[in-house]
């Protein structure tokens, strides 16, 4: 029995590794497993950079006083063309212009403005306080007289050129009565000819009247 017991024990090199001995074996087994599954991967990060934007300005300003430049019309001309409305207070403001050489003009119906437009360079900054003043057009007229016809007549038209001697285009629409006149159409620097004609009860106008003359300030 001793020497079956002898038979079946181990021989000393075959003895079992100790518990440290175990725990070293597996640590590199897994350094050397991690090593295995990493070889050969290569990670890369690629970054895309957006391209630069170019750069944008604006053109702003003030057109005064606000009661009679609210609702004006702002024209921009040059590199770009576009229209912007005055709001109540008269300001208006042009966005996302490129830099460059622009016209800026102010307009509205019964007003002129000081000065007429601007002439903006756009460099390296936003142009503002490009600034107008607006002034009410002075209402003029053209009040016209003459002698009654010694003829029947029912009224009497009344003609209009700008060129002595004509042509002419008819004023009113249905025959004037009475012998004055008053052409509230006129514009301000404009010169004017005018000529009447007596019409009788068929329609029918008569020769021209001698031709008169009016400057409008």
């Amino acid at each position: 029995m001793d020497d079956a017991r002898r038979k079946r024990a181990r021989p000393k090199s075959q003895a079992r590794p100790s518990q440290a001995a175990r725990f070293l074996l597996v640590v590199v087994f897994l350094a050397n497993s991690l090593a295995a599954g990493c070889a050969g991967v290569t990670a890369t990060t690629q970054s895309t950079i957006p391209p630069p934007q170019p750069q944008t300005y604006s053109i702003s300003g003030t057109a005064s006083p606000a009661a009679d430049s609210s609702g004006a019309t702002i024209t921009l001309g040059g590199v770009t063309s576009e229209t912007a409305t005055a709001d109540t207070s008269g300001n208006y403001i042009f966005t996302g212009l490129e830099g460059g050489t622009y016209v800026v003009t102010p307009s509205k119906p019964g007003f002129t403005f000081s000065p007429s437009s601007q002439s903006v360079t756009i460099s390296t900054s936003d142009p503002t306080a490009v600034n107008f003043t607006a002034a009410a057009l002075q209402a003029h007229s053209a009040t016209l007289s003459w002698t009654a016809s010694t003829s029947t007549v029912v009224g009497y038209d009344i003609y209009r050129g700008t060129t002595a001697g004509g042509p002419y285009v008819l004023l009113n629409s249905s025959p004037v009565q009475g012998e004055t006149y008053t052409d509230t159409t006129v514009q301000s620097g404009q010169t004017y000819f005018y000529v009447t004609a007596a019409v009788d009860s068929g329609g029918n106008p008569s020769v021209y009247s001698n031709e008169v003359q009016a400057v409008i300030p």
